[in-house]
């Protein structure tokens, strides 16, 4: 698979008033493959939103260089830079579309922009309405639609002039979890239908587990975990990655649900990883029931991140063998760690 977008040793920084500067990128390499969903995570101040105005040129780096389709986009000039973005389509959290504008006149407006005559700029804004099920409100206004509506016709104008990347910037984040999951739908039909490579931007679960291939975490400006996204969500390496994971998936015992779990619950608190590994709970199982172990699931959650399994699963455990089924657990590849 050949790489789209390709960053190499990119940093931002920003001047502050007392004379010295943060950096909101911090020397990241980061490749995006062509027809894959890149999903770009971390908590907020991370520096995935000013990441993605690297991408499409609306930031300069301060070092570094940006390439998408092989173009070095921080050598290029404005006019250069202008024509690049027509090729990157962009989807925003607040739809940012025009109010004094239908529907159709805002996903022709880039069109109308590029030169396209008339008859052919109808027919693909047509077109698009009727991929992303808005054909029947195309002479409406944006304040008539509902958030959804607003942000499937954004995803329509972000694709009006055939872009092979889309960058999508926190776009189900206005949206409640039904209407997130319809949208994330309609990405997931623009990538695989349409073969537009598409970064996400986002600290949602749901818009990684129903979309992404891969996934980038980030921290303090820096990418520091990359990988396929089970991968990823199942095992993190980074303490990063474990913080963000944990807060997403909801899984393990927060401090404050360990305390509560403690106070009703004298025994030792072990939390086992669940993966698509055939028969795992029934290698669990048998660890503790084989050493005597007595077991009382207290917390956990178990989900599918592309159609595989992931989770953890917290347990009381009490009785004189309890190091002793830990130990059957890790020898047989399953990671047990005891809450402290």
């Amino acid at each position: 698979m050949s790489t789209l977008v390709s960053l190499e040793n990119v940093s931002k920084r920003y001047d502050r008033r007392d004379g010295t500067s943060v950096a909101a990128v911090d020397d990241v390499s980061l490749e995006v493959r062509e027809g894959e969903v890149l999903a770009v995570i971390g908590y907020s101040g991370a520096g995935k939103s000013t990441l993605v105005r690297l991408v499409n040129a609306l930031e300069r780096p301060t070092s570094g260089t940006v390439r998408v389709g092989g173009q070095d986009l921080t050598a290029l000039s404005e006019r250069e830079l202008r024509r690049a973005r027509s090729r990157i389509g962009m989807i925003f959290q607040q739809f940012n579309l025009f109010r004094s504008r239908t529907v159709a006149g805002n996903v022709a407006y880039p069109l109308r922009v590029a030169g396209m005559a008339k008859a052919e700029r109808d027919a693909r804004t047509a077109e698009l309405l009727d991929f992303v099920g808005l054909l029947d409100r195309a002479h409406a206004h944006p304040e008539q639609l509902s958030g959804g509506q607003k942000q499937r016709v954004g995803i329509a104008r972000a694709l009006a002039t055939n872009p092979p990347l889309l960058l999508a910037d926190e776009a189900t984040s206005a949206l409640d979890p039904d209407t997130t999951a319809e949208v994330l739908s309609l990405l997931r039909r623009v990538n695989t239908e349409l073969g537009v490579t598409i970064v996400v931007i986002t600290h949602e679960m749901d818009a990684v587990r129903l979309v992404a291939d891969r996934v980038a975490v980030m921290e303090a400006g820096r990418v520091v975990e990359v990988g396929d996204v089970y991968d990823v969500f199942s095992d993190p390496k980074t303490p990063a990655a474990q913080r963000f994971v944990r807060s997403a998936t909801h899984d393990r015992p927060s401090a404050d649900t360990l305390a509560r779990l403690r106070a009703h619950h004298p025994g030792r608190l072990v939390s086992v990883r669940i993966t698509d590994e055939p028969k795992i709970q029934q290698v669990v199982d048998a660890a503790f029931r084989d050493t005597g172990t007595s077991a009382e699931l207290v917390y956990g959650g178990v989900s599918e991140i592309r159609e595989r399994r992931t989770g953890s699963l917290t347990y009381e455990l009490s009785g004189t063998a309890v190091d002793t089924a830990l130990a059957a657990l890790r020898s047989a590849g399953v990671h047990a760690e005891e809450e402290v």
